[in-house]
């Protein structure tokens, strides 16, 4: 089966996050009203709902020698892509860009990862993996 998801998420104020979504990710928007969004990413829905202040405590986690944020979401995308769309975010220096990491070398499941930050906080996750087969392989 080829699901598409679908995330409903609060933010602050919904001209930024179109501006964000729109203009540096590229991505097209669907329904929208001056309270709520729909974003086309990459097939996947994500709703934006206008909601005054959101106060969320991100957790982490630790992979490997890396601490990670327990609260994020993201897209896995293949390696071609995975590097042109980091460059791009990397060299806007308004962005918060993690560096480059490869987890899991040389085990199933390795992938080259970053994180970056929306601007209601949110941590979006860009990954690639090695072989694509191994995405829920344990």
């Amino acid at each position: 089966m080829n699901a598409k998801f679908h995330l409903a998420l609060p933010c602050e104020d919904i001209n930024e996050t179109r501006k964000f979504y729109t203009e540096v990710l590229g991505m097209p928007i669907g329904r929208h009203t001056e309270t709520w969004i729909d974003i086309n990413l990459y097939g996947n829905q994500i709703t934006f709902t206008k909601s005054g202040d959101f106060n969320f405590n991100f957790k982490d986690y630790r992979l490997g020698e890396h601490v990670l944020p327990s609260f994020h979401f993201g897209l896995i995308v293949d390696t071609d892509y995975w590097g042109e769309l980091y460059t791009k975010l990397f060299q806007d220096s308004q962005l918060e860009v993690s560096t480059e990491v490869s987890f899991m070398e040389n085990k199933i499941g390795e992938h080259l990862s970053f994180f970056i930050k929306d601007p209601n906080g949110y941590m979006i996750e860009f990954k690639s993996f090695k072989s694509a087969n191994e995405i829920f392989e344990s």
